[in-house]
């Protein structure tokens, strides 16, 4: 089952942060395990007029320990690879915005996952069901002009006791503390007893949450539409 790992204080994290110096990828985890417990409430005053913030989740106790060096924003396709990932294959896409709706771009945002057979790429991740050579596990790409992302990946599927689900993580610039989430398929049963889905509140649940369904052009490819709305403003 994948649980919250013990998360130490987010002043702790930030002065290893500043005081060590480290590997970029460890800062990154570093940043990533401070954005799991800073989990910003936005007055109801200050949201008057304004879009609902995308609620923050955990980032789980598998985030890559190596980034892989293929890591682009293609998962289905792993270089030296012959074969694809297995699975459904989806075109995720949306707009990272402020609370205005504006665009806010140059941000890295990265995905995780498992594959089809339910296995992350992590060394703590163990099970004797076999790892799909053919499926990258992490991706990332850059926010553009107008806000928007882009990333080829398969439908999530259920990992022992979670709902299918992709982890997020988006990074605003000069080193802040990354914004971390999980997205759910809309209209999965599993989602009533995933304990993580049902810790966000229910009016809110509809921002972690997007329909996969076939592309217009038919095929066996899925498209999966999702903003998010991120409670800051661009300078």
């Amino acid at each position: 089952m994948e649980q919250e790992p013990d998360t130490p204080s987010p002043v702790l994290l930030f002065k290893s942060y500043l005081e060590n110096p480290m590997p970029v990828e460890s800062k990154r985890r570093i940043l990533l395990g401070a954005a799991a417990v800073l989990l910003t409430n936005v007055p109801p005053k200050a949201l008057a007029g304004a879009l609902r913030t995308t609620p923050r989740q955990t980032a789980g106790p598998f985030y890559p320990v190596d980034v892989p060096l293929d890591d682009d924003n293609d998962l289905v396709r792993v270089r030296g690879q012959d074969r694809p990932a297995s699975g459904m294959i989806t075109e995720l896409t949306g707009r990272i915005v402020d609370r205005n709706g504006q665009a806010l771009d140059d941000l890295r945002i990265e995905i995780w996952q498992c594959d089809v057979n339910g296995r992350y790429r992590h060394p703590r991740e163990n099970a004797d069901r076999p790892i799909d050579p053919g499926f990258q596990g992490f991706g990332h790409t850059i926010s553009d002009t107008r806000g928007r992302y882009r990333f080829r990946t398969i439908r999530p599927v259920p990992y022992p006791g979670r709902a299918p689900h992709i982890h997020v993580a988006v990074y605003p610039p000069e080193g802040e503390v990354p914004f971390v989430t999980q997205l759910y398929v809309a209209g999965d049963p599993r989602n009533e007893g995933d304990f993580l889905y049902q810790r966000v509140p229910g009016d809110l649940r509809p921002l972690v949450t997007t329909e996969f369904i076939p592309t217009p052009s038919g095929g066996d490819t899925l498209t999966a539409q999702w903003d998010i709305v991120l409670g800051v403003t661009p300078t």
